[in-house]
């Protein structure tokens, strides 16, 4: 065997930082759309009790909590979820259905409710040989499965199986991720036989259980952020021959349609108790969980999409974290107290319409929310005309009531080069903060859209009035320069449909990193992976069928061909081109205007005093993990 490097320490907690083009950022897809990351957080609960004098914090970094405190075990934890699509790791593509997913399952490593640095979950130790193409793992033992009629303990094996998975099942919404999204996996190719747009032969995929807690994983080109895409909840680990969906397990005891909708089968804190699609979803603790506690009996997700029914449940104490959508947003009733070392803004919000004073954190994600067009419906003189009447700032201030930051590039601030952001967006051309509708009916009339002959077009927004009066502003700002908008609303499932189906003109929706690599969003922009033709099976990109105008357009060339020099060029000797090859993308999407940013979200938490729970990070809610939450005896649903 070569020499290799061990990259675990002394404690076995492995804990990294990724630096990418010299900053830290990182991803996932939220039922405002997508994925993301960042150097910010710490676990934190915030009871309103002593702090450090000189942080603010407790000795564990809890802010607002004391280290006398009892912990008072038991109870439910309630809470405000919208529509779950699936608990299977596999086919999990959506915030949502994460956010009880990581309550169940578990990976090798994972981003501690959702702060930005990497740390051992399932994992004792990793090595990686000298050409950083074979990672070498050590699995912790001893780890207990929940209840299954497959095996009681966690082994190398069923990593293998869970990732074959991944690559074979046909239910995999994420194979992707390991070829070539993420990191390209070795593998075998069966022309005849194979399995997706790869032609992946089945059960030849590059990792292979070396003996029951050593695990050996195989890359066909170097990818710095393996462990960090190892950390996204597809790549769970799974008991062996539990799903009957890949070769070899056809006396499987589940079908894929049990484990997306009846059964968790993790080694997380809680395993799935109850679900009803659309109402709502209950899970228990694992009392054999191999971590701390967990110290809740069980957490209940009440489902609700529209705004006013979310902000009525939370008004009426039904739920220990309070939901304020943006129409009941009051920017004057945030109070900071501090500002904690990782950016964090701590304090209070309200009194609220109970006339509670709920406990306030707030972080900068690493996250962008968009509108963007499909190719194939929306011409490009249209596409700019909306860019030239979006005023970034009007949007924030008026519409988002300062929940966020303008958004000039797709990718986050932080994860750009020192400097190289500013330029990009000093040379923007379509006007900064303005409504410049001159040039906007300009295009228009060059291209032949009159007020007497319009192009019409659908906007098409999921279920948040802040997007409906976006769109709202937007269509009466472009009335009689040559565009006729209708509005449309759709829920977030709904929506995602169609646009697989390429059936959405224009529409919003956004995008959170769930590792640290721009790459990981800017996947979406290769021309060729927006055929919606291929959606979701064979090509993963955003919904724009930007590939119709590759060939015509210098534009989806240009995307088409950084991609591809980007994706030649892997590992720390091609960072330079990589960098290079993202400005190109950005510049791209802007001059096509296929995809215009909007705003990059500031993850707000509302909680009631009587729950203690850890502070989230810039990787955002669906991250977290609620083994270490706990609720106070007096919390009023304490009991369900």
């Amino acid at each position: 065997m070569p020499d290799s490097t061990d990259l675990s320490e002394s404690d076995n907690k492995h804990t990294k930082r990724r630096n990418f083009l010299g900053l830290l950022g990182g991803g996932t897809a939220v039922a405002l759309a997508g994925c993301l990351g960042g150097d910010d957080d710490d676990d934190g609960d915030d009871d309103d009790t002593d702090v450090d004098d000189d942080t603010g914090t407790d000795e564990d970094g809890d802010p607002g909590v004391d280290d006398d405190d009892e912990i008072a075990e038991g109870g439910q934890l309630n809470l405000i979820n919208s529509t779950i699509s699936t608990f299977d790791p596999i086919a999990s593509t959506d915030t949502a259905s994460a956010v009880v997913l990581g309550q169940a399952y578990e990976n090798l490593f994972h981003y501690p409710n959702g702060v930005g640095e990497l740390e051992d979950q399932l994992v004792e130790s990793v090595e990686v040989s000298d050409d950083n193409l074979t990672y070498t793992f050590e699995i912790q033992e001893g780890i207990q499965y929940h209840d299954n009629p497959v095996k009681d303990e966690l082994t190398a094996h069923d990593f293998v199986y869970a990732w074959r998975r991944l690559a074979e099942s046909p239910s995999s919404e994420r194979a992707s991720f390991m070829l070539g999204t993420g990191f390209m996996i070795d593998f075998e190719v069966d022309e005849e036989d194979g399995i997706g747009a790869q032609n992946i032969a089945p059960d030849s995929i590059g990792a292979e259980a070396i003996d029951d807690y050593t695990l050996e994983l195989t890359l066909q080109s170097v990818e710095p952020a393996t462990p960090d895409i190892l950390a996204y909840d597809s790549f769970a680990a799974m008991p062996e021959g539990l799903v009957g969906d890949i070769e070899g397990y056809d006396d499987a005891p589940f079908e894929q349609n049990e484990i997306a909708t009846d059964t968790t089968v993790g080694t997380g804190p809680f395993t799935l108790e109850e679900f009803e699609s659309g109402s709502e979803a209950i899970v228990t603790a694992f009392d054999d969980y191999h971590g701390e506690g967990p110290y809740l009996d069980s957490i209940h997700w009440e489902i609700l999409e529209d705004d006013e029914a979310q902000f009525t449940y939370s008004m009426e104490r039904n739920a220990d974290a309070a939901v304020i959508p943006t129409e009941q947003y009051d920017p004057d009733l945030v109070d900071i107290d501090e500002t904690d070392e990782r950016g964090r803004d701590i304090g209070t919000y309200g009194p609220v319409e109970n006339g509670d004073t709920l406990n306030y954190i707030g972080v900068a994600e690493q996250s962008t929310f968009y509108v963007a067009f499909n190719a194939s419906s929306v011409p490009r003189p249209v596409r700019e005309a909306v860019a030239y009447v979006t005023d970034h700032e009007e949007l924030i201030n008026e519409v988002f009531k300062g929940r966020g930051s303008e958004a000039w590039s797709f990718t986050p601030p932080a994860m750009w080069p020192e400097g190289e952001y500013e330029d990009f967006v000093d040379q923007y051309p379509y006007g900064q903060n303005e409504t410049n509708l001159q040039d906007a009916q300009e295009v228009l009339q060059d291209a032949g859209y009159t007020d007497d002959d319009p192009f019409e077009m659908t906007l098409t927004t999921y279920e948040d009035e802040a997007f409906q009066q976006f769109a709202r502003l937007t269509r009466d700002k472009l009335a009689g320069t040559g565009v006729d908008f209708n509005i449309d609303e759709a829920p977030f499932n709904t929506l995602i449909q169609r646009g697989e189906d390429g059936d959405l003109e224009m529409y919003t929706l956004g995008w959170i990193w769930s590792w640290v690599d721009p790459a990981y969003g800017l996947f979406g922009f290769e021309p060729e992976n927006t055929d919606t033709d291929r959606i979701p099976n064979d090509a993963d990109g955003y919904y724009l069928d930007w590939q119709e105008e590759l060939g015509e357009s210098e534009w989806a060339d240009q995307a088409q061909e950084a991609w591809e020099r980007a994706q030649a060029n892997p590992g720390p000797d091609g960072q330079e081109i990589r960098n290079e090859a993202w400005r190109e993308m950005e510049e791209a999407r802007q001059n096509d205007m296929i995809l215009l940013p909007l705003y990059h979200n500031l993850g707000e938490s509302f909680r009631y005093d009587w729950v203690n729970m850890p502070i989230v990070g810039g990787l955002g809610g669906h991250r977290m993990q609620h083994n270490t939450t706990w609720l106070d005896e007096d919390a009023p649903n304490r009991e369900p």
